[in-house]
């Protein structure tokens, strides 16, 4: 089911259930418009009828319009009971995930630890690699080590949405092609990864068993107000929460602290860099790279004291992007 917070924040509505009731009071609606046509179902099907995310405004703004018309209905079917609710994945099956590496601090931290300088390519160019999209996971799907690994760590971003055909954009254009913003996850097995880099490819088995996004879609338009810099003055934290009698001490642990605002490449210049002599399509992820603390390698001997174990939960936190939770589980078997 496709669902969508109205303006003042108050109310969930199935957008399928405003879609059918706004066909309803004008039959003319399927005639003049697309959304109108076919039932809404997920977010990955409105897009792969060419339609974008904001188009979805409409439904929105006329169930609102609704209630200024004729009142709060507490038994409005359209209306869904928040109690009830359980999100997953903002969309269920990205066409692909392009990670950037954009915040400086991070990065800096990274290359420090090998007793190195940053690149200086790394300030002229935003650098990416592709992640696995058939690993996705929403909110409070559980993650766990890949076999042969003992270091799990978090990674803290933003990912931007692409909702319309892109190619050879320039970076003052690149934020025209997002149709909303979520928080990602891009879960890292440190010990594979260290093996990986020393071949000078990047990451593959390090990075490719899992990536979380969640729990929602927040629309560029909502956070315009918050516009800093590159990015947006909007805090990011993470929290690992640990089992009682664990090596962790059983109690929350404040693990990471940044701002979206110090980001030192913008999505647009991102895009741009992804878009150069290749097409994005409707569907298309685009991380921005861990934000500066925002991960285990950079803060564990000062925060939690070790990597991720099993029973552990990490929560994820982006001022207006909301909050994903992950369980961490022993690695099934069979």
């Amino acid at each position: 089911m496709a669902a969508a917070l109205d303006r003042d924040g108050r109310r969930w509505w199935d957008l399928e259930v405003v879609r059918r009731r706004m066909v309803a009071a004008d039959p003319r609606r399927p005639h003049n418009a697309v959304l109108f046509r076919q039932p809404i179902s997920t977010l990955d099907d409105h897009l792969a009828r060419g339609l974008r995310v904001e188009a979805l405004a409409e439904l929105v703004e006329g169930a609102a319009a609704d209630v200024a018309r004729n009142g709060s209905d507490p038994d409005d079917d359209a209306v869904l009971d928040t109690t009830d609710l359980t999100f997953g994945p903002p969309i269920l099956r990205p066409t692909s995930l392009r990670d950037f590496y954009a915040f400086e601090r991070h990065v800096r931290t990274a290359w420090e630890r090998r007793g190195q300088e940053v690149p200086e390519a790394w300030y002229r160019v935003p650098v990416f690699y592709f992640s696995n999209v058939s690993e996705i996971r929403g909110p409070d799907d559980r993650v766990w080590a890949p076999d042969a690994s003992r270091e799990l760590d978090y990674e803290l971003e933003v990912a931007a949405l692409i909702d319309t055909p892109a190619r050879d954009l320039p970076p003052e254009r690149g934020e025209e092609s997002i149709g909303g913003y979520t928080i990602l996850n891009d879960w890292s097995a440190r010990d594979l990864q260290r093996e990986e880099t020393t071949v000078r490819l990047g990451p593959a088995k390090s990075k490719d068993f899992a990536s979380s996004i969640g729990p929602w879609l927040v629309t560029p338009d909502e956070l315009a107000d918050a516009r800093s810099g590159k990015g947006h003055a909007l805090a990011m934290s993470a929290e690992v929460r640990t089992p009682r009698g664990s090596s962790g001490g059983g109690d929350p642990v404040t693990t990471s602290r940044g701002t979206w605002a110090d980001i030192h490449y913008s999505f647009g210049e991102m895009i741009a860099r992804a878009s150069a002599d290749a097409r994005l399509r409707a569907g298309d992820l685009v991380g921005s790279g861990t934000v500066g603390t925002g991960c285990l390698l950079e803060v564990k001997d000062d925060t939690l004291g070790r990597y991720l174990e099993p029973d552990d939960e990490v929560i994820l936190r982006v001022e207006r992007l909301g909050e994903l939770s992950t369980p961490i589980v022993a690695r099934p078997t069979g």
